[in-house]
């Protein structure tokens, strides 16, 4: 398997129908830690020490702004990116492995500082996750890394690289999958063409009513065009169909064109939802190998 996947996103917005519960009176992760986090940068010496989420499951910006600053590559000014998903898994991984604070081999790479490490001949992948925030390399006494890469594994939520020799292990919130250094495939260039073309929600539990945000990752070849036509497929087979709308209005064949980060659509749920995973459906013609079908991660709707 492949330790992280390209670089390019864009947001999509879906609005459901109905009400519910307030936003932040639950949990809104499969996985969750215990509301809070230590970190501190072995390259730049940042450190942050933080309660992110409090009581009512609200999230604290101050506190998320502090780890951004913490995560950031060296030589960037003001905050790194950092996947709130992300600060969950390692919030849960701290707690697991009783370390304190989590020692940051890598976080947040801009795209510049990343290429450059490349240069260097170190192995990391040209869209790396570690640039969309997406990605955190955490060092642990040598001891314990098997046991906590396998409890990583057996979460299923994440991508778990285990590095025995470099002391460290791979954590990222992309596709659930495991390697250790002869199965990475670093050095291949695996999302050529949006081949690895993937998607995640901001929260993985959403009340009816609440807008959710959906983020595509791994589009190395834009625009990628997707049809107005979404849909929510549940666990047992039945699905809701749902509309997308964009910022500017969709072309005549009624798909909408994905080409730059942070590209917002919205789109309404046709009636009750069942819980399951966003399917989108890209247009033809389809840059290189872009698929059909592009899914989310597993999503629960009160």
């Amino acid at each position: 398997m492949r330790s992280c996947a390209s670089a390019l996103a864009a947001a999509v917005v879906l609005l459901v129908v109905g009400h519910g519960a307030a936003a932040d009176d639950f949990p809104r992760f499969f996985v969750m830690g215990d509301g809070r986090l230590a970190v501190e940068n072995m390259h730049t010496g940042a450190r942050a020490d933080v309660r992110y989420r409090r009581d009512d499951w609200s999230y604290d910006d101050d506190a998320l702004a502090r780890l951004r600053q913490a995560f950031r590559s060296a030589g960037d000014a003001g905050e790194g990116r950092l996947s709130l998903r992300l600060v969950e898994v390692l919030s849960r991984l701290q707690h697991d492995s009783g370390v304190r604070p989590l020692r940051l081999v890598s976080g947040y790479r801009s795209p510049d500082y990343n290429e450059a490490i490349r240069q260097r001949g170190a192995k990391a992948a040209g869209g790396s996750l570690h640039t969309e925030g997406l990605a955190a390399d955490v060092a642990f006494p040598r001891t314990t890394l098997k046991g906590l890469w396998l409890k990583l594994r057996a979460l299923d939520c994440c991508g778990a690289g285990y590095y025995a020799k470099e002391g460290f292990l791979h954590v990222d919130v992309g596709r659930p999958r495991f390697w250790e250094p002869q199965t990475s495939r670093v050095d291949e260039n695996l999302s050529a063409g949006n081949a690895r073309i993937f998607a995640r929600t901001e929260f993985d539990r959403y009340a009816m009513g609440e807008s959710i945000v959906l983020t595509l990752y791994a589009i190395t070849e834009p625009p990628v065009r997707i049809a107005r036509a979404a849909r929510l497929v549940g666990a047992t087979g039945g699905t809701a169909a749902a509309t997308i709308e964009g910022d500017h209005p969709a072309g005549a064949d009624g798909c909408v064109d994905v080409d730059t980060s942070g590209t917002s659509v919205r789109a309404t749920l046709d009636g009750r939802a069942p819980a399951g995973h966003l399917e989108l459906t890209t247009c033809a013609p389809r840059t290189a190998r872009t698929p059909e079908l592009v899914g989310a991660n597993r999503t629960e709707l009160r």
